[in-house]
Parts: structure tokens; sequence; C-alpha cells
């Protein structure tokens, strides 16, 4: 069972950094909404400030989106080279899950009609 609980630490891996992604790009709402907020008062001077705040505070995001996108393909990387590993080791096992997940899904296409 090693490749169910090398799959389950990707998942619960994945599921983090997706929910720290999600915090993030609030975040980057909310301060680019608040900094709208202070450019409707504030002089030109002060635009210009907000304004390059504004475009620091984004270049960051960009950059931790990145980041996570570039650990998300090897992740998946890892998981296919996991699951190949796993195929070629347990042919039969692999061919079993294949033909029951076939048998499910035609019972469900077939009932449905």
């Amino acid at each position: 069972m090693n490749v169910e609980n090398s799959a389950a630490r990707h998942i619960n891996a994945t599921s983090g950094r997706k929910d720290k992604l999600v915090d993030d790009i609030k975040s980057v709402v909310t301060d680019a909404e608040e900094m709208l907020r202070k450019a409707r008062t504030s002089s030109a001077e002060g635009y210009s400030a907000i304004r390059a705040e504004l475009e620091d505070r984004l270049a960051s995001s960009i950059a931790r989106l990145q980041e996570v996108q570039a650990q998300m393909k090897s992740r998946a990387r890892q998981a296919a080279r996991v699951t190949d590993d796993y195929v070629h080791d347990n042919p039969w096992k692999s061919m079993s899950y294949v033909a029951i997940a076939g048998l499910v899904v035609g019972l469900l296409l077939t009932r449905r009609r």
C-alpha cells in the first residue's frame, strides 16, 4: 500500500498549497480594492504611490503563482512516475482495477437510459 500512502500525501500537500494560494489571491484582491478606494480620494502623487504598491503586490503574487505552478507540475510528474512504476510492477492488479472501473461506468451509463 506504499503507492496509496504516497498518493494520499500528495493529495494532502496539494490541497494545503491550494488553500494557501486561494488565501493569497483573496488577500491580493482585498488589497487592490482597498488601494482603489484610497486612489479615489488621493492626489496624483498619492495615486502614483498606490499604483506602484499595487504593482509590487501583484508582481509578488504572480511570482508565488509561478512557484506553485512549478511545484504542482513537479508533483504531477512524480505521481505519474509512481503510477507508471506501480502499473509495471503489478500489471494484473492494474488491469483488474481498470476492468472494475469499466464495469461500474458501464453499469451507471446503462442505468441512466
